[in-house]
């Protein structure tokens, strides 16, 4: 009597969550240094919107996909096409193709991303600290936001919400460099948190 074989294929790959982090956290950080005041909306904010905050995280997305992470995929992609949007937002009206959003379109644009957020960084419940942290943060970032262009806040208001948004980036780029860096060691060299079960 013959014995059904099993066969079990161990994933070899590496782990693309990093690129996925750094992509966001530096392009957010960035942009948001402009929202804080530093410098003028510009090609440098475009170029890393589509490259690094589009392109990498669209990529990271395809490949958590593959090792059949549903959370990572869906939010890579997401917010990978989050910065092409806004690139678009931003560079259609300039070409003459479209007319310019308003205040009050941007406001809706950006309350329905905070919610979307806000569901997801439940879903970081699961996982671990710094996740909550990058999420939590990235939920009151777009709706401080919105709530900048549904009311037509001061410059001040305006600054606060760049400084949010820095922070919210910075924790991005910490958990990703934390991944490479504890991986590379061996041993937990950045903490990430707990991992919830």
């Amino acid at each position: 009597m013959n014995e059904d074989s099993i066969t079990q294929i161990k994933d070899t790959t590496g782990n693309p969550a990093p690129l996925g982090l750094l992509g966001f956290g530096m392009t957010t950080v960035l942009l948001n240094l402009h929202n804080a005041g530093f410098y003028e909306l510009n090609s440098m904010i475009l170029a890393m919107g589509i490259c690094y905050g589009g392109i990498a995280q669209i990529i990271a997305g395809i490949m958590e996909w593959k090792k059949g992470n549903t959370f990572a995929t869906t939010a890579f992609i997401s917010y990978g096409f989050f910065w092409w949007s806004l690139v678009a937002l931003i560079v259609l009206p300039k070409l003459g193709w479209v007319n310019s959003s308003n205040e009050t379109a941007m406001a809706a644009y950006l309350a329905m991303w905070g919610l979307f957020t806000a569901v997801m960084f439940i879903g970081t419940l699961r996982i671990n600290r710094a996740l909550q942290i990058v999420f939590a943060t990235l939920t009151i970032l777009f709706f401080l936001l919105a709530i900048g262009d549904f009311t037509g806040a001061s410059a001040g208001f305006k600054h606060f919400t760049g400084y949010e948004g820095v922070l919210c980036g910075f924790s991005a780029i910490y958990a990703g460099l934390a991944q490479v860096l504890n991986e590379l060691s061996h041993k937990v060299v950045l903490p990430l948190g707990p991992v919830m079960k």
